[in-house]
């Protein structure tokens, strides 16, 4: 199926593949359009309404019963769009408030925030949705609707839920005239790199401190009676 039988005239526009098309089509057209950086100034409350749109028709999906492919195996739909380039002009559009702090997982006890950042969610959410497109696209209409929920459950959704909230508080401060705080050079690596030593220095605590005869960290110094 070409882009131009995309929405074919047969097709009832009521019908439930063809609205999540519609939405998933409009947003991948509007999220490029926005990266293009001609109302640069505009951008945040344009990904914002984007999103906000974007995760409704993800929550229908996630609401609706198991969509089921007709094929056992997912047919081959070519090499994937390279969305570099869209992650690039996002990352210098939106530099100074890229990098946002998210807990990953809210029912897992105690998680640890970590760094996010809204080009890569954007390029993410983007080569998810295009990959069910190409099936859509070709026809394959169910494949299609088995990818968008299957990866709406297990990655464009959250990253979309995570990305909207960052966005949202971005505008909020605007909008509350509420300064940001300085992120005190919070960044996606640098927070991997922290969580990398620490594990290194409890490793290294466990293997070293029996044999030199130390106490464990946090119980004081000095030696045993």
């Amino acid at each position: 199926m070409s882009d131009a039988t995309l929405h074919d005239s047969k097709r009832d526009p009521g019908d439930f593949a063809v609205s999540v098309a519609d939405s998933i089509e409009s947003f991948i057209v509007a999220v490029a359009e926005v990266s293009r950086g001609d109302a640069a100034d505009s951008a945040v409350p344009f990904l914002l309404l984007e999103v906000s749109q974007l995760l409704l028709t993800g929550g229908r999906l996630g609401a609706h019963e198991d969509f089921l492919p007709d094929e056992r195996y997912e047919p081959d739909v070519g090499p994937e769009p390279d969305v570099d380039e869209l992650r690039e002009r996002f990352a210098a559009m939106l530099d100074p408030v890229d990098v946002y702090s998210e807990v990953f997982d809210p029912y897992v006890p105690r998680s640890a925030p970590v760094a996010s950042r809204i080009s890569d969610d954007l390029a993410d959410i983007i080569t998810d949705l295009r990959h069910g497109m190409a099936h859509y696209r070709d026809g394959r209409v169910s494949e299609a609707l088995w990818w968008w929920q299957f990866s709406y459950l297990s990655n464009w959704g959250p990253t979309a839920s995570a990305c909207l909230r960052a966005l949202q508080s971005l505008v909020a401060h605007v909008r509350l005239d509420q300064p940001l705080d300085e992120l005190d050079g919070l960044d996606t690596d640098a927070v991997a790199d922290e969580q990398l030593a620490e594990e290194a220095g409890r490793v290294m605590a466990a293997e070293i401190a029996g044999p030199l005869g130390l106490r464990s960290l946090g119980t004081g110094s000095g030696t045993g009676a």
